[in-house]
């Protein structure tokens, strides 16, 4: 099983995406600025935007690329306010 993340900082009033195989390690390591040189260290106030469970490892990678892709946060907000498009991303990338 794999996740697909997006976090969002306000100081920074960014998104930042992922994906990974424990999100609530990972979620910890970005909040304790574990990896120095790593975007998510310029911010120390990450929070869930959403969440997306129940992945294949590779569906999850694609996923984040495409998202990554996009470049909107526009785009990113309709996702959650969406859910019919992270449905139509799972299904784009169910291998």
């Amino acid at each position: 099983m794999a996740y697909l993340y997006l976090l969002y900082s306000r100081k920074l009033q960014r998104f930042y995406t992922g994906s990974c195989k424990d999100f609530n390690s990972r979620f910890q390591e970005h909040k304790k600025s574990m990896h120095p040189t790593s975007f998510t260290s310029k911010a120390d106030d990450w929070e869930e935007f959403l969440v997306v469970s129940d992945l294949q490892y590779k569906q999850a990678r694609n996923m984040e690329s495409h998202i990554k892709k996009m470049n909107s946060a526009k785009y990113i907000a309709n996702l959650r306010r969406f859910p019919e498009i992270i449905e139509k991303l799972k299904a784009r990338y169910n291998y």
